[in-house]
């Protein structure tokens, strides 16, 4: 058999310190926004309208903060999670330099820990990715955790090493896009009226719309992404598997309930940090997601009068509206319909 065809990286071929610089560069166009928001529904006005953005002091509108973080992340997939069984979830994610159309991205990844599960078939790879531009001007960085299988099951395990992973972005790694001046926000044309004023800390959002995963529709969304995990393609292979079905992309769930979350926090209109997150069940082709969030953190951003950041956590739930915020059972245990639980901060304008 030919050894030309890449077979990715089991869990023994990872070492801390290890770093990866990923293949393929990719040059991001207006198409792929167009194509994105087609797939995901997302209705920011700072993406969708170039004159928007001029009239917040940018030179046309930049590309959706959650394309820039799959791109990024999909560079990472063949040498990370080709042969995951799972992606786990996301800490420390800080957005850098906006990113605009005709910019092109790369990312390099280092390990920072690892720790073999107690089956021995698979093992915890936890890796910190940094995306840059075309200039070298970082664009995101984050780390992410993956349940990667092993070769073999009785190959050695290295000793466990696990990171301290910060609860939240500290407020000065917050990155403002230069030249941003919302004095000329418009919320009519943003779509709602509500400004980081008007939110109380502990206040809970149900984003109300449910969105259908389409099984065309989840696959076209990962393959943009150029992420080759073969749990979202395969079907042969998924049904030996302990679903029998494909997996969809947990960044797919992460950008519909983005999208979801236009109805209640339309004017948080930049997403400046990831500051964790988890997918605590697997959705699948015909789940149609929820979302509800609730407001953590009220935070004035040093200097700015204009601009303030608000934490969030948002769960979604599959298959069940969020009127009544499904979070847990009545015994504590985590509700079976929450797939996703997601705390991260949001730019928006002040009174």
């Amino acid at each position: 058999m030919s050894g030309k065809t890449a077979q990715g990286n089991f869990f023994e071929d990872f070492a801390p310190g290890q770093a990866l610089t990923h293949p393929t560069p990719r040059t991001l166009t207006t198409g792929d926004q167009a194509l994105y928001t087609a797939l995901t529904g997302s209705r920011f006005a700072l993406h969708s309208s170039d004159g928007f953005a001029r009239a917040l002091g940018l030179a046309r509108a930049p590309l959706d903060d959650l394309l820039v973080f799959h791109t990024v992340f999909g560079k990472t997939v063949p040498d990370i999670s080709l042969n995951a069984v799972a992606n786990l979830g996301y800490a420390s994610c800080v957005f850098g330099t906006p990113v605009f159309p005709g910019d092109t991205l790369s990312a390099v990844s280092t390990v920072i820990g690892l720790k073999e599960n107690s089956n021995r078939k698979t093992g915890v790879v936890y890796v910190r990715t940094h995306g840059v531009n075309q200039n070298g001007e970082a664009v995101l960085d984050y780390i992410r955790w993956v349940m990667v299988q092993k070769r073999d099951p009785e190959s050695p395990a290295p000793d466990a090493v696990i990171p301290a992973l910060p609860e939240s972005v500290p407020l000065a790694d917050i990155t403002v896009p230069p030249g941003l001046d919302v004095s000329k926000y418009d919320c009519g044309l943003a779509g709602a009226a509500h400004l980081w004023d008007d939110y109380e800390v502990g206040e809970r959002i149900d984003h109300r719309d449910g969105m259908t995963i389409e099984e065309a529709e989840h696959q076209m969304a990962t393959r943009l992404y150029q992420n080759t995990a073969r749990v979202h393609f395969d079907l042969l292979a998924a049904q030996a598997g302990r679903f029998g079905k494909r997996i969809v992309y947990g960044g797919h769930v992460i950008s519909l309930v983005r999208a979801l979350g236009f109805n209640g926090l339309a004017n948080g209109f930049r997403i400046a940090a990831i500051n964790g997150g988890r997918h605590t069940a697997p959705s699948f082709a015909g789940d149609t997601i929820y979302a509800w969030s609730q407001v953590l953190e009220k935070t004035a951003l040093p200097g700015r009068r204009d601009l303030g950041a608000l934490r969030l956590r948002t769960i979604a739930a599959k298959n069940r509206p969020c009127a009544g915020f499904p979070l847990a059972d009545a015994e504590g245990k985590a509700d079976p319909a929450v797939v996703l639980d997601l705390d991260y901060t949001v730019l928006m304008p002040r009174r």
